[in-house]
């Protein structure tokens, strides 16, 4: 486990500012002799999910990678008992993430490793620093070493990415959306809040999302929504409820729905109300006037045409949040490396322009 001496107050905040609706305090205890890990010792815990066996997805990642067979160079060039060290390498910039996964990753190969980092999940690390090291069977090292780093190398891509554009989007916070990697949507949604974003959904059963194709089914986006309130009703059931709207009209007859009915909703989707110029700018004026029609009756949600370029625009027009299929559909892997020739390998970095 990481040896952090003290207990500590850590401030995650969601865009990285003192935005009143995201900023959060998180303390930390870790026990450097504590064999297992338990989410109560993360900087930042996953999110919750009722089913999702993280455990599971480790050793599934681990059972693929052995084949049954195990790792046959390893064992063909490793003395069974050859303890080394091993330090992780940043080889880009960026937000580091998956720290307390790897953890988990080297625990479930052998719980005698021993790791120690000099970051936090959460923090920024630069080209060359190296940030981390465990100890032990060299044999056990070089099993977890692939499957601890792609995890890492794709959360910390996420979580830089979303630090990105949860600065640009404030005072908006930023959202990811369901476009995760199967399998993996507990490990991605855990690198946003890392990279300090927000949740949407975990998945369909968490929040309703009445989106283009029920609106369809239902005959009407008023029909939809008044099918809403009456299924939780009668299930007796409380939770948020989302309605994609994709023009103004589609607003404005949500909105006279609502004063008409008492409703369940909670949240209007605007849904590509921002539009793309030729010169590469976008016009936010009718995603403007959505979210004044709204006039804070609702939450809003900007989706559609956003980007790194985009965001700060959109951010500007007073939604509350902004989502992003890119976070997580698109992510470009961190670069990071486990070295045991650490010298060797920073010789050959900087030979790269890598280190």
């Amino acid at each position: 486990m990481a040896r952090i001496l003290s207990v500590c107050p850590i401030v995650v905040p969601c865009l990285f500012t003192t935005s009143r609706h995201c900023r959060r305090i998180v303390r930390v205890s870790v026990t450097a002799r504590n064999p297992s890990i338990s989410f109560e010792s993360m900087a930042l815990k996953p999110p919750l999910h009722p089913t999702y066996d993280l455990k599971g997805i480790i050793n599934l990642a681990l059972a693929e990678d052995a084949g049954g067979q195990g790792d046959v160079t390893s064992m063909a060039t490793i003395p069974v008992d050859m303890e080394v060290e091993a330090n992780f390498l940043a080889k880009e910039d960026g937000i580091i993430a998956g720290i307390a996964l790897a953890e988990m990753v080297f625990h479930e190969v052998d719980p005698s490793l021993k790791v120690e980092w000099s970051q936090k999940d959460g923090d920024c690390v630069h080209k060359g620093l190296q940030f981390g090291k465990v100890y032990g069977r060299a044999h056990n090292i070089v099993v977890a070493e692939r499957v601890a780093l792609n995890f890492m190398q794709r959360m910390s891509g996420i979580a830089t990415l979303t630090k990105e554009m949860a600065d640009a989007a404030y005072p908006a916070c930023i959202l990811e959306t369901r476009k995760t990697a199967p399998g993996l949507r507990l490990v991605d949604k855990w690198a946003v809040l890392i990279g300090g974003g927000r949740n949407h959904r975990m998945g369909l059963f968490d929040m309703v999302l009445i989106k283009d194709n029920h609106i369809s089914i239902a005959g009407g986006i008023t029909n939809a929504v008044k099918s809403v309130d009456l299924y939780l009703e009668q299930k007796n059931l409380k939770m948020e409820v989302e309605v994609e709207t994709r023009t103004l009209e589609e607003v404005h007859e949500v909105l006279h729905y609502a004063a008409q009915t008492k409703t369940s909703l909670t949240r209007i989707m605007l849904d590509n109300m921002v539009v793309p110029l030729p010169n590469g700018d976008v016009d936010v004026s009718m995603l403007k006037e959505a979210v004044n029609l709204i006039n804070g009756k609702f939450e809003t949600e900007a989706s559609g045409n956003v980007t790194l370029e985009t965001i700060h625009k959109i951010g500007q027009t007073g939604v509350t949040y902004i989502s992003s299929g890119a976070l997580t559909h698109s992510v470009k892997a961190l670069d990071i490396s486990l070295k045991i020739d650490t010298e060797l390998a920073l010789l050959v970095g900087r030979r790269t322009n890598r280190a």
